[in-house]
Parts: C-alpha cells; sequence; structure tokens
C-alpha cells in the first residue's frame, strides 16, 4: 500500500491512499468518528477508474496522525476479535 501525504500540519491530515478506493477509506473514516476529538473525517475517490481515496481529518485538538494511528489499532483490534468469532463457528 502506498500514502501519499498532501497536507500534514498538527490538527490536519490529507492524504491519498493510492490503489484502494471505498474499502478502506469508509471504515477509517468511520472509525475517527468514534474520537470525541475529531472534527473532520471523510474521504472522496475523485474518479473510480483512478483507483485512489483521498482522506481529509482534522482534529478540534490533539495530533491528526496520532488520531489516524490510534483508529487503525481500534480497527486492528475488531478485526482480531472477528477473525476469533468466525474460527469458532461450526
Amino acid at each position: 500500500m502506498e500514502i501519499n501525504v498532501l497536507e500534514s500540519e498538527k490538527t490536519r491530515l490529507k492524504f491519498e491512499l493510492i490503489g484502494k478506493t471505498h474499502t478502506l477509506a469508509n471504515i477509517l473514516s468511520k472509525e475517527l468518528w468514534n474520537d470525541k476529538d475529531i472534527s473532520v473525517a471523510g474521504y472522496t475517490v475523485e474518479h473510480p477508474m483512478k483507483g485512489n481515496s483521498l482522506m481529509i481529518v482534522e482534529t478540534n485538538k490533539g495530533d491528526a496522525k496520532k488520531a489516524v494511528i490510534a483508529a487503525i489499532a481500534r480497527l486492528k483490534k475488531q478485526n482480531k476479535e472477528f477473525v476469533a468469532l468466525v474460527k469458532k463457528l461450526k
């Protein structure tokens, strides 16, 4: 996976997920909204043939990059729990 950072400030992060469209960007955006310090979390896919997502994250306070990292960590934990549940299925 490749990430192209377009803008990086303490409370604002704008980056492009190269080769990734709605699936990853949508789940990350939704998880970011679980953080009380997030004021903006969203993405756009400028053209479906291009296959890249443009994400924008802004915080009221705190570091936007750290907020993204924390959201990814929460998603990884949820994924592990889901895998464990599926493995228990008969």
